[in-house]
Order: C-alpha cells, then structure tokens, then sequence
C-alpha cells in the first residue's frame, strides 16, 4: 500500500485511510522536479548574494539583520532550537503523524525552496513510523504553528524525542510506546539526522500545519459522528414512541437547506417498517413532540451543513502554500507575505466547536427525555425496581456535565490576539487553541451521542416485543450484541467503555449502512 504525495491532491478520505492503513509514503516524480527546481534556485541567490528574509537574514523582528554566508547553516539550526519553546501536554500521537504527513505536501508543491534528502528524512519517519513528541501549547497560530513545528524539526536534526508508533490510534499501542531520543531512533533505522542548509528551517515550521491536522482529524470524524447521531435520535424517537410526520419530506423542501433534507431521509429510511411507530399511529393522542424531537431534522441539519462547509475549508488548507517566503521558480522570483496565517482556519474551528457542541445539547435533551419518567411507557432511569436500582440515572448527570463543558470551550479563540515578536506580528489567528479546544468538543460529543444510544437502547426493553425500524433494528442488534439489558444496577462505567468502543470503531454505523444507506 502507498500514497503518493504531490502536494495538491490530499482530501479527507486519503487522512483517513492514511491513519487507519498506514500505507507507504513517497513522492510524486512531478514533486520531485518542482522541489529540486526551487532549491536550485535559492542556492543561486545565495551565491550571488541576494538578501532574502529568513534565508539571509533573522526571523520575525529581527528581518532587518543580514546573515553573512558563513552563518547561513547556523542560522537554520538556531531557528529550530530556539523556538522549540512549546509546553503542556503532548500532542496526541496521531495528530503529530498528520502534522508530518501535511508539512510534506505543502512542500512537495515546490515552492518553499527545501532540498529533496530533508524531505526524504520527514518520508523516511513516517514511513519507519518514528513520531515526535510535541507540547500541544506555545502556537498563536499565525508565522504558522512555530513552536509545535520546530519541536518536530527538533527530531529531526537529532534533538528532540521520539516514539515508535505503528498504529497511532490504538490506545494500548501508545501507552506501551517508550519514548526515546531521535538520535537513537535514527540508529535503529539506519537514519541520519539532517543537517539544515539556508532556508530549510523556516520552511519547515512556517505553516499551520498543527492547527490543519486538529482539523482534518475533527472533520473526519464529525463527518461519521453525524451520520451517528442520526441514528442515535432515531432509536430515541422509537423508544419515546414519538410521531414521523415532522419528517415529512414536504415540509423540508420548504426549506431547502442541504443538511435539513438529508437529515429528514435519513431519519424516514432508519424508521421503516417500525413497529413501534405503528403500533401508536392512528391513536396517539399527542399533537407534537418536544423540539429534541420534532427539530432534529432542522438542528442536526443545521450542524452537518456546518461540519460540511468546515471540511471544505480543512481540504482547502490541506493542499496549500503557506510558508514565507514563497519561491516562485518559473519566474524567478519570491515574495514575502502572510500566508502562514491561521485565519482560515481558526474561523472554521470555532465554528465547528459551535456546531459540535449543539449537537451533543439537542443528545442529552433527548437523554434526559428517556430516563426522567415523562413517558407513560418507560419506568424512571430505564429500570424496572426503581429505589433498590438508579438504573441509568447517572448518563443524564455525566451527558450534562460535558454539554456544559462544551458551552465553555465553544468561546471562540478566533476573536483574541495578542501581539508577538516586538509588534512585528501585531494580529494573530490564535488558531492553534481553536483546534485544540474544538478537538475536546469532539470527544465530550462523540461521548454524549454514545450514552444516547446506551439509554435509547435500554429504553427499547420496555417496548417488546414491538420491533424498531429498518435502520433502527441494526442498531440495536449491534449494541445489544455487546451490552446486555440492564436489570439490576451494575458498574455504569462498563457500560459506557463498550458503547464508546462500539463507536469509535464505526461497528454501529457500518452495520447499519449494510442496511439503510446514510447520507
């Protein structure tokens, strides 16, 4: 298996085969000959002298220092050196992964200037699955990702730490990983360091490709996690014994946004053929139901069209130039701008925060709708001796606790700045704690719509032997499949590791895709 990199064809689906394959890297012939073409050139201009910022000159404040010949290969290293100055926890093994795999294609476009064996190096430890160890803190997210990128550049000029991770998303495989220093993991490969020349260094580091792989990650799996949620309401519309004519596909194409649509075709193709719908439909004395369910179509909508016009923007960065300077080797020319710049990124996160974060509101409404005893149907907590057993009490509780959360960390970050480098860089994206802060929205989401489907199940007990739907009848089967019934209080925690499991595997959403087609 391999991927070829050419530095203008990366998209979602490759990221995502990328981490969970984890193919063989190299580049294309065509990236081959931009890159030696470009580095031909700045080779050029230092032999005639030229003044070029960051090449034959300082970094940020410091631009109008002339860097004489002798100290262009110390002025790279001190570059990487000194802005090694993140802190924190460490990225997440899979996120540094991507941040390598995304630097190289934004400099296998040819315009930075690199030279092809300091590529190779960056392709040599992807492919030998060497992965850096990086603080997630210290980015502004503007003059690119600086910090998180120069402690992976660290590693390779033999000064950083490293891990040896083959599959960055097993969690056992990370815990098990030793960290040890770049130089010895090198040895161990047959590798030697880089030795940066003129321009290497701040082609490296100035990108944002930090911020990007947060990004790229959280799109991925927003793009499964929606599709998810659909399925999770539908099973709690099922066991709250809710009507279907909201979903009535007239009503939407009144309104014709995108994500509303698909939203009300998805929720009618999971319910076909439900019994339980059935058994209440021509004698239901209720004329609407609650927003949680008779909006889903409009709010979870409203949520994939965000996730969707984010991902558009992520694939946009994914396949861009965004260093400084840029070498234009056709025309022989290079210009200084901004490009590095986190904005188009920052922008699309905290919206992405935003929209992640309602969704996970409108799951725990819908939790709490389950377990609170306003169904005549459903016993309080989905247990049958209740005061002996809490029953699944508890989901609503924790369910709530990380909505509130998600409430605080959807602030957006875009809108702060604080300036660096002696002013020079007056205005900055602070993109870098967007992707962050977004990346834990995430998860508290992703965790919300699993205890949804924990309860919703639990829920469908007191309605047998009716069965649910088309779609809904999967999903059930499958968590059944690794979660028995709860008829006595049991160990809660349990419960949750194995739906969460369920989840992040793609087992429920893949099995019921089999069945019903999930746009």
């Amino acid at each position: 298996m391999k991927l070829v990199i050419d530095g203008n064809s990366l998209s979602l689906n490759k990221l995502d085969y990328f981490l969970n394959k984890n193919p063989k890297i190299e580049l294309s012939l065509g990236a081959k000959e931009r890159i030696l073409k470009s580095r031909k050139l700045i080779d050029e201009w230092i032999k005639n002298g030229k003044i070029i910022y960051g090449v034959t000159t300082g970094f940020g404040a410091f631009s109008s220092s002339i860097i004489s010949k002798n100290d262009i290969e110390r002025l790279q290293k001190n570059l990487i050196i000194s802005h090694s100055a993140g802190v924190g926890e460490n990225l997440p093994p899979h996120i540094v992964k991507l941040m390598m795999l995304l630097r190289l294609n934004t400099l296998a476009s040819g315009y930075s200037g690199i030279r092809l064996e300091t590529l190779q190096l960056l392709i040599d430890m992807i492919n030998y699955n060497i992965i850096p160890v990086i603080p997630s803190q210290g980015s502004v997210g503007s003059s690119g990702d600086l910090a998180p990128l120069a402690h992976l550049v660290l590693s390779m000029i033999g000064y950083g730490n490293v891990q040896i991770i083959e599959n960055v998303l097993d969690e056992k495989e990370i815990k098990k990983a030793k960290t040890l220093s770049a130089k010895n993991a090198f040895k161990k490969f047959g590798l030697k360091p880089a030795k940066l020349v003129a321009k290497e260094g701040l082609a490296l580091i100035n990108g944002t490709q930090m911020m990007t792989a947060f990004g790229a990650y959280i799109c991925i799996e927003a793009l499964k996690l929606i599709k998810l949620a659909d399925i999770a309401a539908a099973l709690s519309h099922e066991a709250l014994r809710a009507t279907d004519s909201a979903f009535d596909i007239r009503l939407h194409r009144l309104r014709p946004y995108k994500g509303q649509i698909t939203v009300a075709k998805n929720l009618i193709a999971l319910l076909k053929n439900s019994e339980i719908r059935k058994s209440h439909k021509e004698n239901d004395p209720r004329i609407q139901d609650a927003y949680s369910l008779r909006c889903i179509p409009q709010i979870h909508g409203a949520v994939r069209d965000a996730i969707n016009f984010v991902s558009t923007q992520i694939e946009i960065e994914l396949n861009s130039v965004n260093d400084n300077p840029i070498i234009f080797p056709d025309e022989k020319d290079y210009l200084s701008g901004g490009n590095f710049h986190g904005e188009p990124i920052a922008l699309p996160l905290d919206f992405m925060a935003i929209a992640l974060s309602e969704l996970a509101s409108i799951s725990e409404r819908r939790i709490d709708r389950l377990v609170n005893g306003s169904s005549e149907k459903l016993p309080k907590f989905l247990t049958s001796n209740g005061g002996l057993n809490s029953g699944y009490m508890m989901l609503q509780y924790t369910a709530a606790s990380l909505v509130s959360e998600n409430k605080v960390l959807s602030h957006p970050a875009s809108v702060d700045s604080i300036p660096t480098s002696a002013n020079k860089e007056d205005i900055n994206s602070m993109g870098s704690i967007a992707a962050r802060k977004c990346y834990q929205v995430l998860k508290n989401t992703q965790t919300v719509i699993s205890l949804e489907l924990l309860a919703a199940t639990q829920a469908l007990e007191f309605l047998k032997p009716l069965r649910c739907g088309k779609g809904t009848d999967v999903a059930y089967r499958i968590i059944r499949k690794n979660i028995q019934p709860l008829k006595n209080d049991r160990l809660i925690k349990n419960d949750i590791d194995k739906i969460l499991v369920l989840v992040k595997s793609g087992e429920i959403l893949s099995s019921v895709e089999k069945v019903v087609k999930i746009y």
